[in-house]
């Protein structure tokens, strides 16, 4: 393959580089392209553009294909914990016993926060969206560490930046809840671990000692490292290119929150529960919705079903499968919601229209089943989406800035008016 390609413009021809990745993925590099040529390339959505190169996840959505640091997410899911894949996401490899012992120990001394930020909880309304309140919240600790403004840190500094994030966003989440359903918050017990420390906030009430379920504590650690990162998406991308302008990490993963809100990025499975209710409301027949779905004339949509990304089958899925599986069963919950899931599940797994068109269910699916089934309200299901995607969030803000990446600037075509003079009021 040439190292170089041309592009030929008025009469001159301009020579790009080609780069290419260590999976032999190719890239021309039209860094200089403007400044030589007066050029700017257009590409809305950024759909097939590379704006960075990162060591952090390999997708190839083609193969369903994802590892995070060159682990497959398979091998990880089966035998990683979600504060190891924290690890070595943000930091580069897998931690030795020691290491991972100090960062765990490290996350519990700082899960506590400020009671002043009681005070900020207070002030939203219980119908305040779990979202808004937590991007609030992330926020506000840089009012609380005002030093973590400073974009000359050292990398002590941001370690304990980092640290205070992978704490206390577990915290916030659950407070969120709280605020919701208008119940009192629960503080850390940092004998737990990070998963069941969760689910003891979120789930647990001041007078009583939650039990955690270790096969939904197992089932929900599985779940965050699925969502742990996933390359250069929305909410990523958001993180990199507000951290670009030397924002601070609390700042940048607020704005990455936000950009997870939308419901074209991290309300997916929240779009997959309205779906079934939907289908109950209608009887429950799920044979007439699969067929609307196969309509090309019907604007209804199977939810949950084959992925932007992944053209073959989402590697994700049939891990949180087995999970899902195993929440149902051993919950024992009797929910109609869920019973037409499966329905759903069964009938597109064996119909060829969706088995030729590879339409399989993705962990979308899976997921809104399981948060389902633990009680867990839609509202909170980007929440959860969020409290794992942080440790890919925190990595990708990491590397952009110790690789010295330069501020975000989109180019633009103009399609506006020429210039034009002033019209004054009384002319117009």
């Amino acid at each position: 393959m040439s190292n170089s390609a041309e592009i030929k413009i008025n009469g001159n021809t301009y020579e790009l580089p080609v780069i290419k990745g260590t999976e032999d993925e190719v890239a021309i590099d039209i860094g200089k392209f403007r400044s030589e040529s007066g050029v700017i390339t257009i590409d809305p959505g950024f759909k097939n553009t590379g704006s960075t190169k990162s060591a952090i996840t390999f997708l190839d959505g083609e193969k369903g294909i994802l590892r995070y640091r060159g682990y497959t997410i398979e091998e990880l899911a089966e035998k990683s914990s979600f504060l190891e894949v924290a690890y070595l996401l943000i930091y580069g490899e897998l931690p030795s016993e020691d290491v991972l012992t100090k960062f765990k120990e490290d996350i519990s001394r700082h899960t506590l926060v400020h009671e002043d930020i009681k005070k900020i909880l207070d002030g939203f309304p219980s119908a305040a969206h779990p979202m808004g309140v937590l991007s609030s919240l992330v926020t506000s600790l840089t009012a609380f560490y005002p030093e973590s403004l400073d974009p000359n840190r050292s990398a002590d500094e941001v370690d304990l930046s980092i640290i205070r994030l992978l704490a206390k966003l577990p915290t916030f989440a659950t407070w969120a809840f709280k605020n919701e359903i208008g119940h009192p918050v629960i503080y850390p017990k940092n004998n737990l671990d990070y998963t069941s420390n969760f689910l003891q906030m979120m789930f647990g009430l001041p007078a009583e000692e939650y039990e955690v379920d270790p096969v939904v504590a197992k089932a929900l650690d599985q779940l965050l490292i699925l969502h742990a990162d996933h390359e250069q998406n929305c909410s990523t991308a958001t993180v990199r290119v507000v951290g670009s302008s030397h924002a601070s990490l609390f700042a940048s993963i607020s704005a990455g929150v936000c950009a997870l809100w939308g419901p074209l990025h991290g309300g997916a499975n929240q779009a997959v529960i309205e779906m079934l209710e939907q289908i109950q409301a209608d009887g429950g027949n799920t044979a007439k919705w699969m067929a609307k779905a196969k309509d090309k004339n019907d604007p209804f949509r199977l939810m949950g079903f084959g992925h932007r990304v992944y053209k073959n089958f989402d590697p994700r899925a049939k891990i949180i499968k087995k999970a899902a599986d195993d929440v149902l069963k051993k919950l024992g919950v009797n929910d109609p919601i869920l019973d037409i899931a499966k329905g759903l599940e069964e009938e597109a797994l064996k119909d060829p229209y969706f088995v030729e068109r590879k339409l399989y269910p993705n962990v979308d699916f899976y997921s809104g089943i399981i948060y389902r089934a633990l009680g867990i309200p839609t509202e909170m299901f980007t929440v959860m989406f969020a409290l794992g995607r942080l440790p890919g969030w925190i990595a990708q803000w990491k590397e952009m800035r110790e690789n010295g990446e330069p501020i975000g600037r989109p180019r633009q075509v103009y399609v506006g008016n020429n210039e034009r003079s002033y019209v004054p009021m009384d002319k117009r």
